[in-house]
């Protein structure tokens, strides 16, 4: 009975030349490295390139595609956006349970909530911080509002436009003093 893993003659000397050459590549591609410094991120002209190296030397210049370094001044603290505008809106709605919070996409949204003087009505709300400056326009609210019917169940409620700008407004007084609050230390 002959076995479909069977080579046809020279099939086994030919099989031993690809593996020979296989295993040989592969320890061609290996190199001393020295384990205390960086190591190379790839090779230009039979040279190894290192990552300072390559923002250096690439194409768009040491500033990359967009122009300078987006680590140094940076006011947002390493978030997505701006950081006065992230804690005063954290630090306004406080009162409420939190269900997300996004410091790189900008988003909060809290959970239902029930004033203590209405437990008929309840609020949810939704803060999005659009850019990494403190401007009027960089932070928008979204207020839901829900009233208890008579059997039990939530029905949607119209919210006031006031009451959104003035949520707003209290974000954006909230950031000038913590701005003002940091500058002084």
């Amino acid at each position: 009975m002959s076995s479909p893993f069977r080579l046809a003659k020279g099939g086994a000397s030919a099989f031993a030349i690809m593996l020979a050459v296989g295993v040989l590549a592969g320890l061609a591609g290996c190199s001393y490295a020295d384990p205390a410094g960086p190591a190379p991120i790839g090779r230009r002209a039979g040279k190894p390139i290192y990552a300072d190296e390559q923002s250096a030397n690439s194409v768009f210049g040491e500033g990359g595609l967009l122009g300078g370094d987006s680590k140094q001044g940076d006011p947002t603290g390493g978030i997505g956006v701006n950081s006065f505008l992230w804690r005063a809106s954290l630090d306004t709605i406080s009162f409420m349970p939190l269900v997300s919070a996004d410091p790189f996409g900008g988003v909060i949204i809290t959970d239902w909530y029930s004033p203590a003087a209405t437990p008929d009505e309840r609020f949810k709300i939704n803060v999005f911080i659009l850019g990494r400056t403190l401007r009027a326009d960089g932070v928008r609210a979204a207020v839901f509002r829900q009233r208890q019917d008579g059997a039990g169940g939530w029905v949607d409620e119209a919210v006031a436009p006031e009451t959104v700008t003035e949520l707003e407004n209290a974000i954006l007084t909230r950031a000038r003093q913590i701005k003002i609050a940091q500058m002084g230390e």
